[in-house]
């Protein structure tokens, strides 16, 4: 059984996101990571559509999809909407389709139009040489402050979810993987928390810290100290899941 909700703007489009769709697995150019999640892009009259597809969820999870929660697709096209709504930049949602085997949730795909970025923030996190790089953490923590002053928490707010593009005035920035966000006001340690996941360079954090002090009005020293003890924090949780994932895969073989 196949549900689907397809945008006001896209309706006059929906014989060839149909098309899209039932070909998936055939056409289209592969885009980005595929590790979890494949990805292809596909022409639409003068622009691209990015079409993500989500892997079949386990048994539980496909029972919970069917009665209980919304798919992976569906928030993502909520919530990008809602992004829109509240001026934060993403790819246009264009539609989302979900498919249903009797009672179990089975595939999901969420579309969106293609963003031509000139990186992404993970390129900071690597090349401390990038042109113009100071400007762009900067402006990267500019755009996390309006996040949290809109009321938006980004709970993968990490290195590769936030697209970059320069534009004549400076950068633009467009949030993706958007499944995973909650819509709510945000208490000072939930937003200096908010960039754990980011970086594990403390230079990066202190820039960070410094201009997210100039914006908000709070303390420098009270910033870089929590989002410093943050940031260590959720590396020893995330070394910890890596540890403990590599002894499973060990007594697996």
């Amino acid at each position: 059984m196949k549900t689907f909700r397809i945008r006001t703007e896209y309706k006059d489009s929906q014989g060839k996101l149909d098309y899209f769709i039932k070909n998936f697995d055939t056409e289209g150019t592969p885009f980005g990571d595929q590790k979890r999640n494949s990805l292809r892009l596909f022409k639409l009259k003068d622009f691209q559509v990015n079409i993500k597809s989500f892997k079949v969820p386990n048994v539980v999870n496909q029972i919970a999809y069917s009665f209980f929660r919304k798919s992976k697709a569906q928030r993502s096209y909520e919530y990008g909407l809602e992004l829109i709504k509240r001026g934060i930049g993403t790819p246009q949602p264009i539609a989302y389709y979900e498919f249903k085997s009797f009672f179990l949730f089975k595939k999901s795909y969420y579309l969106s139009e293609q963003v031509d970025c000139d990186l992404t923030y993970r390129e900071l996190t690597h090349d401390f040489n990038y042109p113009d790089y100071e400007a762009i953490l900067r402006a990267f923590t500019r755009f996390t402050f309006q996040l949290h002053e809109k009321g938006i928490k980004f709970l993968d707010h990490s290195p590769g979810n936030t697209l970059i593009k320069k534009v004549a005035d400076g950068y633009e920035f467009f949030l993706v993987d958007l499944n995973r966000m909650e819509f709510k006001h945000m208490n000072f340690e939930d937003r200096i928390k908010n960039f754990d996941r980011l970086t594990i360079h403390k230079s990066m954090v202190e820039v960070m810290s410094d201009e997210y002090a100039k914006v908000s009005g709070e303390d420098y020293d009270k910033i870089v100290n929590l989002m410093w003890e943050a940031t260590e924090a959720f590396q020893a949780k995330h070394h910890k899941k890596q540890r403990l994932k590599k002894r499973l895969r060990f007594w697996r073989t």
